[in-house]
């Protein structure tokens, strides 16, 4: 399996669709239906691969992208998103901080 590129807390750019995002979950492979696999990635992205639950800058919706479809946002600019403040604690210089204690 192979290890995921980037972390909980950390702002993404999606390459394709080129908006900015933040990182709330990490799977380590594809866990989505078959169904939601054939009508949404069409890319076709590797199901083997990390798959990441992202909060949409200047949107109310999470997505759900494969780590090839993801590049790190350098802007460290913070993301704009009503359910931020469920998910972290802080945001200091581009990273959001959770204040949850992950194993």
């Amino acid at each position: 399996m192979k290890q995921a590129k980037f972390s909980i807390g950390q702002c993404i750019q999606h390459r394709l669709f080129d908006y900015r995002g933040v990182v709330v979950d990490v799977d380590p492979e594809f866990l989505g239906s078959d169904d939601w696999y054939e009508q949404v990635a069409k890319s076709r992205p590797p199901r083997d691969e990390p798959w990441y639950h992202v909060l949409v800058h200047d949107e109310s919706n999470e997505t759900y992208v494969a780590e090839r479809n993801l590049a790190r946002d350098d802007s460290n600019e913070p993301v704009n998103h009503p359910l931020l403040n469920e998910f972290f604690t802080g945001f200091d210089h581009g990273l959001y901080l959770s204040g949850r204690h992950v194993n």
